[in-house]
């Protein structure tokens, strides 16, 4: 699993930008987005740095990105 600390999420829209970003490449993904806490938590993807580029080309920041257990 891959996490990421994203800055710039507020609201269902952003939710639903980050998600599709992602599902573009790894259509299988499961991404949970925690607004509260700018958190993006995401299954089926192998790739962090490609994951951060496709959530900043969707308009967020990505400050921290770790592989979660």
């Amino acid at each position: 699993m891959l996490q990421f600390q994203v800055q710039g999420m507020s609201c269902s829209h952003c939710v639903k930008a980050v998600t599709q970003a992602v599902r573009s490449v790894y259509p299988e993904a499961r991404v949970e987005v925690d607004l509260h806490a700018g958190r993006v938590r995401i299954e089926h993807a192998d790739d962090a740095a490609r994951v951060a580029r496709l959530i900043e080309d969707a308009g967020y920041t990505v400050s921290r990105s770790e592989a979660a257990g």
